[in-house]
Parts: structure tokens; sequence; C-alpha cells
């Protein structure tokens, strides 16, 4: 008893932290006069609102095991090699992982989004094109989160303007209900923001990127063709010719310069429509923990288990391979799938390939990995498993490395190689190709899906595939290729779910999503982690069809005391669900 009232205390005081700004019972003697009401005075106070939303933005790609992580490890990609049970996965617990504290988070950034959307008209502006373009920031920003949330938790409540009093009565809204509602919001901000902005600061182009990804949730494949046609008809290219940093180093070639973090928001890199601000030589408080690339997506090829042929410890954290390859923890473990058979194609081998995203010179295979301990008899050579005194210590502690996406060196040569302060991409031309691809594909215009898959294919010198090789799996494994490290993951594959559910396509549908859906099916066939069982931390790799969707954290729900918000079913707490709300007033 006393375990639920701790719960529902703390569960009241976090809605009241995530959806209210000014609660009166807690009002106490103000420390700074950085209020609401003394900040959105002018359209100053307005720009450093947006600000932190961008700052909001830079936490999905930054810091350690962040959220486009999170959704990598829960995929047909990479596992979570420290939670590979998914039933421990609950509306009150989740091991590392953050599938719990992304709902609570991202409602936090929609808090700061709704401030904005409901003060707008709390000043006089100079003209209604000044105000409708912070309006439209705001706006895109808070559809970015309600797509991502959507695309996790499936229904949930939508909150839509600032909230000052304390609130115990939300409901659960329609995931298609948000849907209409991010359409129309984003069209709005299509309407006002501009062609071209500072980097970092969404455009025209990333609102009608964004609206093609709500288009084709909503299978309104003929309006995501037309708007993605908008943006690739606009002031993007695809890169095709080497530049940036690297460019004059001849071994690299032209997808190492498109990866380059210290590339991405280059004038001369026409592909960027989004990326963020992070820097190094900015003051500290306005940079991040850094990307953690070389943490999350590398092997623990340091440590211990790594022995050689004396069976004695073959590795040590130091040196230049340490600075290399980084304190890679797996966190994101990479499946086979995504190290090798993703890359074999019409007779090619992986080995063998001429897709240059898999080139040697790009990547870091396991025989190039080289025991560097100077005590060890194998010091030099390739690094050989089957000296390991467990097999299973292969799944964390040797894998291939997609190193041209991952290197991110720290600038400061004494701190931890986990991956420094970099800009990162968040919405790049070449995914829009792939977006506008799968509509076709949804309409059956297979000749035109195939076309826009052989661009991103022929920029990469892959061989080009035929209209009848154009499956959902196949622009599943394109985006794989492409947009590894960089598209949320999960979300993508939960939106695709949804999509052949709604079109009771191959043996999907709405009513049967929790016992029956494309997301587990896909990773069940790809991530062969689930398949053999694997152990790990005394948790056996483990995953049922309702774990497409992550729990709403119960803190929530019984905090919410005059109203209903849902569970996902499977979870505890799914039975007190109630249908969700149609239409937002």
């Amino acid at each position: 008893m006393k375990q639920i009232i701790k719960m529902v205390f703390g569960g009241f005081i976090l809605i009241s932290i995530l959806f209210s700004c000014s609660d009166d019972f807690l009002k106490i003697k103000p420390k700074s006069f950085f209020t609401p009401e003394n900040v959105y005075v002018d359209k100053a106070g307005f720009e450093s609102a947006l600000v932190t939303m961008k700052a909001d933005l830079k936490a999905e790609h930054t810091g350690y095991i962040n959220y486009i992580a999170a959704d990598f490890s829960a995929s047909d990609l990479g596992s979570p090699w420290s939670q590979l049970d998914f039933y421990n996965l609950t509306p009150s617990s989740s091991r590392y992982y953050p599938y719990l504290t992304f709902f609570t988070n991202v409602y936090g950034a929609i808090k700061n989004t709704n401030v904005v959307v409901s003060r707008i008209d709390d000043i006089e502006w100079k003209s209604q094109e000044e105000r409708n373009q912070v309006l439209a920031e705001a706006l895109w920003f808070r559809s970015y989160w309600y797509y991502r949330l959507i695309n996790t938790y499936g229904d949930i409540p939508f909150v839509g303007e600032e909230i000052t009093s304390p609130k115990l009565d939300f409901y659960t809204h329609s995931r298609w209900a948000i849907l209409k509602k991010l359409q129309d919001d984003l069209e709005f901000a299509e309407s006002w923001l501009p062609e071209k902005t500072e980097p970092g600061t969404p455009s025209k182009g990333a609102a009608r990127h964004l609206l093609t990804k709500v288009y084709l949730a909503n299978l309104n494949f003929n309006k995501a063709i037309e708007t993605a046609t908008k943006v690739i008809n606009g002031p993007y290219k695809l890169m095709t010719q080497r530049f940036g940093i690297d460019k004059d180093k001849s071994f690299r070639n032209l997808i190492w310069d498109l990866h380059r973090p210290q590339n991405f928001n280059l004038p001369e890199n026409t592909e960027t429509i989004l990326a963020t601000v992070d820097r190094y030589e900015a003051p500290p408080a306005a940079r991040t923990p850094g990307l953690y690339t070389m943490r999350i997506y590398h092997p623990q090829w340091f440590q211990p288990p790594v022995l050689d042929s004396e069976g004695k410890q073959g590795m040590i954290g130091e040196g230049l391979e340490y600075d290399s390859l980084g304190r890679g923890n797996a966190n994101v473990t990479l499946t086979y799938h995504y190290q090798y058979s993703l890359w074999s194609y019409k007779g090619e081998r992986w080995y063998n390939t001429q897709d240059l995203r898999r080139s040697d010179v790009n990547w870091v295979d396991v025989d190039e990995i080289l025991y560097n301990n100077p005590n060890s008899v194998d010091f030099g050579k390739p690094v050989n498993t089957k000296y390991f005194a467990n097999p299973i210590d292969t799944f964390i502690s040797i894998y291939a490395m997609p190193f041209y996406i991952t290197y991110a060196p720290q600038q400061d040569a004494k701190a931890t190689p986990v991956g420094g302060n970099y800009d990162w991409y968040v919405f790049r031309l070449a995914e829009t190709y792939l977006l506008r691809a799968e509509a076709y594909y949804w309409k059956n215009q297979l000749a035109e899906a195939a076309d826009d898959i052989n661009m991103i294919r022929e920029r990469a010198n892959a061989l080009p595939i035929s209209p009848e090789e154009v499956t959902v799996d196949f622009i599943l494994d394109e985006r794989a290729r492409e947009l590894f490290a960089e598209e949320p993951r999960h979300s993508e594959l939960i939106r695709i779910s949804y999509i052949l559910a709604k079109l009771n396509r191959d043996g999907y549908s709405l009513d049967q999503f929790s016992q029956k859906n494309f997301y587990y099916d896909r990773v069940m066939k790809y991530n062969k982690t689930y398949e053999q069982k694997v152990v790990k931390l005394g948790n056996t790799a483990n995953m049922a069809p309702f774990h497409a969707l992550w729990p709403i954290p119960d803190h929530i729900i019984l905090a919410n005391t005059l109203g209903v918000i849902n569970q996902n079913i499977g979870y505890n707490g799914a039975e007190h669900n109630q249908p969700p709300l149609e239409k937002i007033e």
C-alpha cells in the first residue's frame, strides 16, 4: 500500500512538472525572474524558447544510450545486451535503456513547445509573418516529438496547450487523431518556415520532409509523393563529389565525406535538410555530453574476455587502437544481418561488394582488430575468437563496425574516447528519396520506387535493383544501409507496421496488432539474438509481438486519477483501458 501511495504521489509531481508551469499551491519565492510571464514579453523571449527546443532535439542523438540508440537497440539491426529479455521491460522498470523515460522526457520537450503556442499572441508582433514563423517553428518541434511518440507507444494523450494548473484528467487520443493534427500543424509550418535557415533550425524543407512521414503514416500516399517531390526539387541535391575536411585524402571516398560530422552543416553539403549543432569550442553550458557513438555501437573489444592463445588478457584500454575504436560498450549490439548479410546482393558477398557503404576502408572488420596488450604473446596479431573462454563473449566483445559512421574522436585528448561534440544529421535528402520510394511502393508504382532507390544505390556505387525487387523488406534494408545511427529505427518499423495493419496486408490488422505485427516478424527474421536465446547478465533474449509498442510509465497512469491514460495491451494495467478519443478538441 505504501508503495502504491509513493507511486501515485511521484506520478502526481511528475505530471505537474510535465504539464504545468505555474502551480499556485507550489509557489515559492523565486530565485530568479525567468518565468514565462517575464520571458515571453518580446520576440527575443520567444526566440530563447526556440533555442531550448533545439537543445531538446540534440538530446535525441547525444549522451549515453540516447533515444536514437534506444531505437536501434530494439530493432532488426541491434540488441540491448544488458536487457535482452523484453519481458523485463514493464510499466515500472527498464534496465539501463530509456524505454520508459523517453515518454516522460519527450512530454517535457512538448511542454516547452506548448508555452510558445499558447502565448504566441501575448505580445504585439511587428508583422503577421514574424509571428507565424515563430509559431511554425514551435509547431514543427511539437510535431516531431508527437511523431516519435505515436510510433513508439501508439495511442497517447495529446496535450496541445500550456497547462498552468494541476491537471489529473488526461485521456488517451487515438494515434490516427494525432496524425491528423500533426498533418494540419505541419501544413501550417510548411507555409511559414523560410527556405533557408541557420544550421540547427528547421526550414521549409524540414517541414516538408517531416510532413512526408506523417502523410505516409496516415496512408495519404499521393500527398507523401507530392511533398517529397517538393523537397527533392528544392534547394537540395545528393552529394556526388568528394568534399569537406578529408576530401584530399585519396584513400577515403565520398561516403566517408558524407558521414564526417564536421561536414554535416557545411554550405557545400547540399544534402543536409536539418542537422543539429554541437561544437566542442562552444561554452561548456552550450555543449552536450557528446555523441557517444564509439561507446554505444562499438563492441567491448578491450575487455578481459578477449583472450589470447595462452588464455590471458589480450587487450588493454589504451594506445592508438583505444583512441580509434573507443571505449566500446556494445549498448547496441549489431546483428549479423547489419554486419554482413545486408550487403550481399545478386551473387555478391559482403567482402567483395562494390557498395561503398560496406567498403573495407569504411568499416573495421573483426580480422582488423589486433591484440594490443604488449604483454600478450599475440601482440599485433588479429584477435582470434576461438581462444575466448565462452563463445557467447563474441556477442558483445567482437564484431564488425561501420567506422565511417561511428568514428567521432574526442576533441579533448585526455577525455575517455566515447564520441565527441559534433553536429549530427536529423534529416537529409537520401531519406527523402527513400520515403518517396516507399510511397510509390504502397501505390504499386514499382518502377518509380526502384528509380528513387537506385538514386541512393548508384551514388554508393551499389548495383541497381529492378522494379520487381522492390519490397517493404528491401526498402527497410536500404534504409539500414543508408541511415544507420541516424533514423529512429524502431519508430520507422512501427510506422510501417501500422500501415500494413490498416491495409489488412499480409495477415496483419489493427484489431490484432498486439498479437501479430510486422515489427515483431521483421525483428525475429533478421535479429537472431532472440532465435538463439542469447543469455547475458541473467537475461535470456526474448520478445513477443506486444513488445512492438513500449509501455506507458505506470506512475503517469496511476497519478491521472480523474481521467484514463491507456496502457498498451500486453502490459499490466491494460485491462482498465477505455476507447481512445478520436477527435482533438
